[in-house]
């Protein structure tokens, strides 16, 4: 059964009237997605609220609807089609997952501009650790330098919005076991390595990233078009 502390109506556990939700225990991806349907089409059809949901997969790898299937090196962990954008990406403990489920009818029907915030977003909440993360031209995703000075992946975007509803979102390297990566090349790239905030030599947990999360939730959403 999903655990799951879903901070409260109002004041600042609610931000910007968006229901937050934190798992404290791993989510199975098939039960997730079909949290994430059902979320959908009840934002979609007005009888459910919009939703950030952060937790924490066990180890397995998605592939997007640009997967290529030379892109799987290993199958060491299961393998799921994930009908979000991207190519292979992997999900385990150590690393945050966003979900990010917002009824774009309301702000603005752009998804560039959407894809954009999220990145934002992420790139300032890892700000407040020192990490001074970055778009990169031409690729999708959070990139820094790493414990070695070589540009690294911290951070993956892959989305899907149906009738203007978002879901998937983000996956940001806490503290994962990097080794899990060699599975796959991740997100088709593999000139470039990947790093975590562990790697980097930063002590922090999810519950730290969680809450710089939500205060950068307003900019994010004003980037959107709230």
């Amino acid at each position: 059964m999903e655990k799951i502390n879903q901070l409260q109506a109002g004041g600042h556990d609610r931000p910007n009237g968006v229901a937050w939700e934190e798992a404290t225990g791993p989510i199975a991806y098939p039960e997730a997605v079909a949290r994430m349907d059902a979320r959908q089409t009840a934002i979609r059809d007005g009888s459910g609220e919009e939703l950030i949901w952060l937790l924490e997969h066990p180890p397995l790898y998605t592939a997007g609807t640009s997967a290529d299937p030379a892109e799987l090196l290993q199958h060491r962990f299961p393998v799921f089609d994930s009908g979000r954008g991207g190519r292979y990406t992997y999900h385990g403990p150590g690393q945050r997952v966003g979900y990010v489920m917002l009824n774009l009818n309301e702000r603005g029907r752009d998804v560039r501009c959407f894809v954009h915030a999220l990145e934002g977003w992420v790139i300032a909440a890892l700000g407040e650790f020192g990490i001074a993360a970055r778009r990169a031209e031409g690729r999708i995703g959070i990139w820094c330098d790493d414990a070695q000075g070589r540009e690294a992946k911290i951070g993956a975007i892959g989305v899907r919005v149906r009738r203007w509803v978002t879901a998937h979102g983000f996956a940001v390297n806490v503290n994962p076991d990097l080794s899990h990566f060699a599975g796959i090349v991740p997100c088709g790239i593999s000139e470039f390595p990947v790093t975590s905030m562990a790697a980097l030599g930063i002590d922090a947990g999810m519950a730290d990233l969680d809450a710089a999360l939500r205060r950068h939730f307003g900019s994010f959403l004003a980037a959107v078009g709230d």
